[in-house]
């Protein structure tokens, strides 16, 4: 997942671009072509991308928080304030809204 801004007072949103597809292709294309040592790894590669493809926009905007937050060395309570602090510092051009918003996605969330 990549996670482009624009951020201004009339919109807060965070835009979800999903690549999964695009490397579960890949890696059949790979495990069609891979030798019998090669296969069990390569399949367990496909599962774990098959399995995060199945993630919903949310389980994806709180993966996206708690990458942002970890960026900045953020190690408290993702519901605390000082998490949405550390967001909108990881991501200045979040305004608090979509900062709350978001935060919230990573609390009904966990990992």
């Amino acid at each position: 997942m990549t996670g482009f801004l624009r951020m201004s007072t009339e919109h807060n949103f965070v835009l979800l671009i999903r690549d999964a597809d695009t490397i579960a292709a890949s890696l059949h294309q790979a495990l069609n072509d891979a030798s019998p040592e090669e296969r069990p790894g390569l399949e367990r590669a496909a599962a774990l991308v098959e399995a995060a493809a199945t993630a919903g926009e949310a389980q994806l905007r709180a993966r996206w928080v708690r990458s942002r937050l970890s960026a900045v060395g953020f190690t408290g309570d993702i519901g605390s304030v000082a998490a949405v602090k550390a967001l909108r510092k990881a991501e200045p051009k979040l305004s608090l809204l979509a900062a709350v918003e978001l935060q919230k996605d990573a609390v009904a969330h966990p990992e």
